[in-house]
């Protein structure tokens, strides 16, 4: 196939040196990440084997879905991810600025070249062989879609990669626990799985929810079944608003973008259109599971951290 993993693996063939790092061609990662990320690798046991870098959305002033998906990543990597890496549990790596020990990319014969998500399936398959994943506080700019339809393909295709690393992990349950052990499995889950349902049910759940409120059957129920059911429901919207939107203005505030609060109240309506990629990504994985929707760069218009040319 002609992937993004399949070359990766023609460059693991190639590669002779111990650390193995990715920056995608649009990248424009922090002078020192390099520096930082072997003198973590020289502080750290050998089973750190992979680092992740903090990656921030560079264009934010091309337009709400540019600034929707800066808001979405802050939330994502200065949260959310070394949340879950600094409590020791797996991330979905994010595709680039990822460092890795060469050797332990070896050891589990490099990236599935069939795989549209290699970032994510190639993580966990780390954590499996007994690795360890953390956080790097260095940021690399990244340039997100201008476009719709250029986001609406790459999302679809991030999409039917978790759905694709979920089932090619799930072929041997038995396996996979023994590997990663209970607690990472779990997080692996709801990672994949739980994104892939949360992204699928979201307009069914959301709409619902509304019309429970109007028609006051969720605050005046009739029944215990239906007191059952409301708390239920509240509990989990109250726990998806603080992810919607405390996650993302966490992000916002720790990368010292303020501004991009604005773009706040719109994120349930953004997550609309998630939810479109990811039933278009169940639609493609039935007919096309392989195919890769590559996303055009070097279309964006501004910039909010290069600086000018003197």
């Amino acid at each position: 196939p002609r992937t993004k993993p399949r070359a990766l693996n023609v460059a693991l063939a190639e590669a002779q040196g111990e650390l193995f790092t990715i920056f995608d061609a649009e990248d424009v990662p922090d002078p020192q990440q390099l520096r930082l990320a072997a003198a973590r690798f020289l502080r750290e046991d050998a089973d750190l084997v992979c680092l992740q870098a903090r990656l921030v959305i560079d264009n934010t002033g091309d337009g709400w879905l540019a600034g929707f998906f800066a808001l979405e990543y802050a939330g994502l990597f200065d949260v959310f991810n070394p949340g879950l890496l600094r409590c020791g549990l797996p991330i979905m790596l994010g595709g680039t600025s990822n460092h890795f020990r060469t050797e332990a990319l070896r050891e589990i014969g490099g990236w599935d070249a069939w795989n549209v998500t290699e970032d994510a399936d190639i993580g966990f398959r780390l954590v499996r062989n007994g690795g360890r994943i953390a956080d790097l506080p260095s940021a690399t700019l990244e340039e997100a879609p201008r476009f719709l339809n250029a986001w609406m393909k790459q999302r679809t295709r991030w999409l039917k990669g978790y759905l694709q690393t979920l089932i090619s992990h799930l072929l041997a349950p038995h396996r996979l626990l023994r590997e990663a052990g209970p607690v990472a499995t779990l997080t692996f889950l709801v990672l994949a799985f739980g994104t892939l349902l949360g992204t699928l049910g979201y307009p069914f759940f959301a709409l619902g929810f509304i019309f429970a409120i109007l028609n006051g059957s969720l605050l005046n129920p009739d029944s215990a079944l239906e007191l059952l059911l409301s708390a239920t429901a509240l509990t989990l919207t109250g726990a998806g608003v603080c992810v919607v939107f405390l996650v993302p203005a966490l992000g916002a505030w720790r990368r010292g973008a303020i501004d991009l609060l604005r773009w706040l109240p719109g994120l349930p309506l953004y997550y609309m259109l998630v939810s479109l990629a990811a039933w278009l990504a169940l639609i493609e994985y039935s007919n096309r599971p392989f195919a890769w929707n590559k996303t055009e760069h070097g279309l964006a218009r501004s910039s909010r951290y290069r600086k000018p040319p003197a």
